[in-house]
């Protein structure tokens, strides 16, 4: 099972729809999307510097953000079927669908590791992925990625979010980072081509 995190950034991207398709068309079975938050995580951070509120309201305002993302790439591809638990996800799985995950779990009560903006939708990805002991997890990004960059690299550039690539050591899953017009590679990938062409 693959875990592929759409980036936020991708919500205003012509390609959005294509992405989506291609992900409900080759991930039936073992694919489950998580997206971004997107320009509604933007708004929460507008938000909270305008009224200064703590990082506990503003992390679960940012969750909530990347459900209405997903909500949004459900409006998009209804073949794609939203899930907000493990049961139901491997149900879906199971079923010969694309998951798209829900993220209400990550809301929180009290204050954690988790509910600070070091902490983005992408570790959240990876969070997800050492859950479900996926198999690989993709990270789709809208900017250029050097593909000879590590993790910690694209961390400091500020592609991956700061706690991304400590999270990310030792885990047991290869994981790529691939540029939102790589349409053709995400095929390649999905199909078993391990040379993975870039566009």
């Amino acid at each position: 099972m693959w875990v592929v995190k759409l980036g936020g950034s991708l919500n205003a991207d012509p390609l959005l729809g294509q992405w989506l398709e291609l992900l409900a068309q080759l991930g039936g079975g073992r694919v489950t999307v998580v997206c971004g938050g997107g320009n509604f995580a933007d708004e929460v951070r507008r938000s909270q510097a305008h009224w200064q509120f703590d990082d506990l309201p503003a992390h679960n305002m940012a969750v909530l953000a990347m459900a209405q993302t997903a909500y949004l790439a459900h409006g998009l591809n209804p073949k794609l079927r939203p899930v907000s638990s493990e049961a139901t996800l491997r149900q879906v799985l199971h079923g010969g669908h694309t998951a798209l995950w829900l993220p209400f779990d990550q809301l929180r009560e009290f204050p954690d590791a988790h509910t600070r903006w070091d902490n983005s939708s992408d570790s959240i990805a990876l969070d997800l992925a050492r859950m479900l002991n996926a198999e690989r997890l993709v990270v789709v990004k809208s900017c250029a990625i050097d593909p000879a960059a590590s993790l910690d690299q694209l961390s400091e550039a500020g592609v991956l979010d700061r706690r991304f690539p400590t999270l990310a050591r030792g885990a047991a899953f290869p994981i790529d980072v691939v540029q939102g017009s790589e349409l053709a590679r995400m095929r390649a990938l999905l199909l078993g081509d391990g040379r993975a062409p870039v566009d």
